[in-house]
């Protein structure tokens, strides 16, 4: 699916740089920028209760400060020249996430850039409502990184799961407009490989038959956690863009005991797209 409509997920003005990264995207791939800026309602603490006048200034003046960085965000939209929408909440989690979802529904992509990533209140909306709520692609944008909606050379993560699937399904207008698409399959005799035959070959003819350039990459871990092995193979391969699908297990269990997929969002290194 080409990507049309992208979604960028924003805060306040330290995350000023993250809506540049997402303008310079949009504005390569003459796509339209939806910006959707949040801000978590400042609460009040147990030592605020009764609620006084102080704890009212103090969410007076958070929701005034974000007010200006949302209107410094809309200004630099603006002076881009490039197809874009502009909106800005401040309201609690719940409220934000459900706006999110709303919004993801009319957008091919969501992007995260690495002060969004760094926070914990937002990339948790951005996780929930986009990943599991609206399952809509997520594109992180790490920091320095030169992200295209048009890599040239891509690496796929593959573990025969319909998370993985999806994300090629999802990526497919992408791989095949890509120079060279590499698909690692990370301990191919792990539990999750593909028994029928050898791990990726279906995959990779597959792909071919849509054009793809595909080289498969069986890769032992020597015990390495995978993210730590998609991230170097990537390097290795000089990669432009790591699609991985997401989150194999449910949204509980991932809060709980974690995984790759939030391994990787903790120490992403190139732009990766996530799907769900």
């Amino acid at each position: 699916m080409p990507f049309k409509t992208v979604l960028a997920v924003v805060g306040g003005k330290e995350t000023a740089a993250d809506l540049q990264q997402a303008i310079s995207l949009c504005a390569a791939s003459e796509a339209h920028l939806s910006v959707l800026a949040l801000q978590v309602a400042l609460s009040p603490t147990l030592s605020d209760y009764p609620v006084d006048t102080d704890w009212l200034d103090r969410r007076h003046h958070h929701q005034h400060d974000f007010k200006a960085a949302a209107e410094a965000h809309d200004a630099a939209c603006a002076a881009s020249g490039i197809s874009y929408d502009f909106a800005s909440f401040y309201d609690e989690p719940v409220f934000l996430t459900e706006e999110l979802t709303r919004r993801a529904f009319y957008a091919d992509l969501i992007t995260v850039g690495p002060r969004v990533m760094a926070d914990a209140s937002l990339v948790g909306i951005a996780v929930n409502g986009g990943l599991f709520d609206a399952m809509s692609p997520v594109l992180l944008l790490p920091e320095g990184s030169q992200a295209s909606l048009r890599p040239k050379r891509i690496m796929l993560g593959w573990n025969n799961k319909i998370e993985a699937i999806r994300a090629v399904r999802e990526s497919m207008d992408t791989l095949m407009a890509a120079e060279a698409v590499y698909v690692a399959v990370v301990d191919p005799e792990s539990p999750y490989a593909d028994h029928d035959g050898e791990p990726g070959a279906e995959l990779a003819t597959f792909l071919a038959r849509h054009g793809v350039n595909v080289t498969v990459d069986q890769i032992p871990s020597g015990g390495r956690p995978v993210e730590d092995v998609l991230n170097q193979r990537a390097l290795e391969v000089s990669a432009d863009m790591l699609v991985l699908g997401a989150y194999g297990h449910a949204r509980w269990r991932q809060r709980i005991f974690g995984g790759v997929t939030s391994s990787m969002m903790k120490g992403v290194r190139l732009p990766t797209l996530l799907v769900r």
